[in-house]
């Protein structure tokens, strides 16, 4: 048994406290050793700060492995091991484990860079036995972390905003808080030297600071039921930006608060003619069938399998035409003076996804809500808004890079700042509003969005170079990146999708579809 400890900072820190120091010990009283190593990228005046510290006891071997192992003093790849190797692709370990899986793990150098990766998760799966572990890669430039499939031993994260840090650990410094388990499904990793993966890791803590005082300290609203503490609901399509803005939301409200996920699908005639065709489909499945109702279902079980302890609920809100057509003069009268098909297509969705009400789903097994309807306590939604268009996500942003290159793109970007207010903001303050909660935007924060507008156009998406390694869309690539992090990597590769295409709200009247979403609704 042995003690693992890293830290990657912006903010030279350690992270080690005494207390923890000793905790680490006692786990491992026979060596205490650290190790230091620092990364800079060519493309930015950061520099990240890597501690590792490992203690040992010493059980393999004839001699103490004094850990942290290294490639050399000071420099190379470090490994901080904690655990019992017993055999390595299926022949038995001898002598000291810890060494050598680390003589393994270096010769994925020799390895063409563009495998180097498969590699290092390769010989890490081929491991068997208890362990959990930290490697730096030096000629990658990427940290991995990870524990044995059935998570027999103990390893710790824990991510800083104030410092804009990631740390692992053995056991948790007590009694900071925001720890969690690593997850024992899977090896994770840091991407240190990407000019993005950098922008990323360091960067999305103000994310987080936006969503701070949007979440927290919320007060208890006053028709909540007796056994349901939920404040918070996420206008949730399923797609990027809700998702990363639920999966943060989670780092930040209290445990025992659930988060409500509010999904909306309409029944759309001519859907409905389709699917008459199709006699084996059941009348539910003209929910079921909606685009923003399968992202929905998938990202609601991506949430829950990366954020274990939190209660979800997922709210399946499904509009019939006719209860549709029933509210359309309240709604006409709400978004006035917008006029639009457009505008009129976007705010029914936003109109009874506010409202909150519908099939109630706690988990995944088959599907069957518990209960069988319910709405939403929450009085404060988060909606995603200012996403795309700070970040690049629609596909006008990647047509006006083809034309004109990133001058083009950057005229097309500030153009869709300019008029977010005049065009969304005040029509959908008063949609959502009329239900009694107030609709945040952590997105548009002041802070957050001054950051936005300023970092490289290249870092928030990437249309110079369509083809990513870890098959990302350049689209919004920065906020892609955090949720590959985030360990969100459904969301992360979701395509975009506009509200009224992904509920089905587009000309919902319309007989053919082919009214222009810009002609004037009639009465």
């Amino acid at each position: 048994m042995c003690g693992i400890h890293a830290t990657i900072t912006a903010t030279p820190d350690s992270g080690l406290s005494s207390d923890l120091r000793q905790s680490l010990i006692n786990r491992g009283p026979d060596h205490f050793g650290q190790a230091y190593r620092e990364v800079s990228h060519s493309d930015s005046d950061q520099t990240l700060h890597l501690y590792f510290t490992s203690t040992v006891l010493a059980l393999r071997g004839d001699h103490i492995a004094r850990q942290p192992l290294e490639e050399n003093t000071g420099v190379g790849s470090v490994l901080c091991w904690n655990g019992e190797a017993w055999r390595i692709n299926g022949q038995p370990v001898y002598g000291n484990d810890g060494e050598a899986i680390f003589s393994i793990l270096q010769n994925s150098a020799s390895s063409p860079s563009h495998l180097r990766e498969d590699y290092v998760i390769d010989a890490l799966r081929s491991i068997e036995g208890p362990f959990a572990f930290v490697y730096y890669d030096y000629a990658a430039g990427r940290v991995y972390y990870g524990r044995d499939r059935l998570g027999r031993r103990s390893l710790l994260i824990k991510r800083s905003s104030e410092t804009d840090s990631i740390t692992l650990s053995s056991i948790a410094s007590v009694p900071t808080v925001g720890w969690e388990e690593v997850g024992s499904d899977g090896i994770w990793s840091v991407d240190l030297k990407a000019r993005d993966g950098i922008s990323t890791m360091m960067r999305w803590h103000r994310l987080v600071e936006s969503l701070k005082p949007r979440v927290q300290d919320v007060p208890e609203p006053p028709n909540a039921a007796p056994d349901v503490d939920v404040r918070i609901a996420i206008l949730f399509s399923g797609g990027l930006d809700c998702t990363v803005l639920a999966r943060l939301a989670h780092e930040l409200v209290p445990i025992n608060q659930g988060l409500d996920l509010i999904n909306v699908a309409f029944e759309n005639p001519r859907q409905v003619a389709l699917q008459a065709k199709q006699p084996h489909l059941r009348a539910s499945d003209i929910y079921e069938s909606c685009p923003d109702r399968a992202t929905g279902r998938k990202a609601f079980t991506e949430l829950q399998s990366s954020c274990p302890g939190r209660s979800w609920r997922f709210i399946a809100v499904n509009v019939p035409f006719e209860e549709a057509m029933a509210h359309k003069a309240r709604v006409l009268s709400l978004i006035y003076p917008h006029d639009t098909e457009m505008d009129l297509s976007i705010a029914f969705a936003l109109y009874f996804a506010a409202r909150g009400t519908g099939d109630c789903y706690i988990d995944q097994i088959d599907w069957q809500p518990s209960p069988p309807v319910a709405s939403t306590s929450a009085r404060v939604l988060l909606s995603g808004l200012g996403a795309d268009e700070l970040f690049g996500g629609y596909s006008r942003h990647e047509a006006a890079f083809q034309r004109s290159g990133y001058g083009g793109l950057i005229d097309e970007l500030k153009l869709d700042v300019g008029r977010i207010g005049q065009r969304n903001l005040g029509r959908d303050d008063r949609i959502m509003a009329h239900w009694g909660r107030e609709v945040r935007f952590p997105y548009l924060d002041e802070e957050f969005f001054k950051f936005a507008i300023a970092s490289p156009v290249w870092e928030k998406c990437d249309f110079e170079n369509t083809v990513h390694p870890a098959v990302i869309d350049p689209a919004k690539r920065i906020l892609r990146l955090l949720a590959d992090q985030l360990g969100l990597p459904i969301a992360a590769r979701q395509k975009k999708r506009a509200i009224q295409f992904g509920s089905r709200t587009a000309k919902i009247e319309s007989t053919t579809g082919r009214l222009r979403g810009t002609a004037q609704v009639s009465a």
